[in-house]
């Protein structure tokens, strides 16, 4: 059974806030990476995302995780 649409978007929203985190995407790459992909299959296991959402998640986490790597190697070869 699916979470109420409220409950939905804290949890979905507390995810974009994990994933915008700058600071630790930065300092600790390989951790965010693990949490957002942790946190994306709680919610999908918590029925509170589809599969597809799901994907979308995991998606944008390993965005994030190629975006730290590449700012890392841009600002070593400076």
């Amino acid at each position: 059974m699916a979470e109420s649409p409220i409950a939905k978007k804290i949890a979905v929203d507390a995810w974009q806030a994990l994933y915008k985190d700058s600071v630790m995407l930065l300092e600790r790459p390989g951790a965010h990476h693990k949490l957002l992909i942790v946190r994306a299959h709680q919610l999908h296991r918590a029925n509170m995302i589809e599969r597809d959402e799901l994907g979308d998640l995991l998606e944008l986490a390993d965005s994030a995780l190629e975006y730290a790597i590449v700012s890392r190697q841009d600002c070593e070869a400076e």
